[in-house]
């Protein structure tokens, strides 16, 4: 059952967050991604530079579990990646929604529109699980 899923952000149905700040996304895994995979060990993002595409994968994460893709939910160029996680990816299982992976300059604004509420997202993780 997921709980902890706060209103200010979009989601998508692979378990990312995004945080609309003007033409900037910041993009990290939810909660209920992190409590799924259990102690994350792992993290490789892109350069900055890098440009990535909505729904394609752009880095992984690996827990003592398991290996996860993560897809972008936007569609830009990357403008900066949060290296202290890299070096401590444990601090995405102590605060997954303080924790992004990437920012991203967004492309196509009308990109978001696709991407689901805290209500729908509530939704999607009661009814798939």
């Amino acid at each position: 059952m997921a709980t902890n899923i706060p209103a200010n952000l979009k989601y998508t149905k692979e378990h990312e967050w995004a945080l609309v700040e003007g033409t900037t996304v910041s993009i990290g895994i939810t909660d209920f991604a992190q409590s799924a995979l259990g102690d994350i060990v792992f993290l490789e993002v892109p350069e900055v530079g890098s440009e990535v595409k909505v729904g394609a994968t752009f880095g992984v994460v690996e827990s003592i579990k398991s290996v996860s893709d993560l897809y972008s939910p936007v569609s830009g160029e990357i403008v900066a990646k949060n290296g202290d996680l890299e070096s401590s990816p444990e601090r995405i299982n102590e605060d997954a929604y303080g924790s992004w992976l990437i920012k991203v300059k967004i492309k196509n604004p009308s990109e978001l529109d696709k991407l689901m509420s805290s209500e729908q997202y509530t939704e999607f993780c009661n009814s798939s699980h």
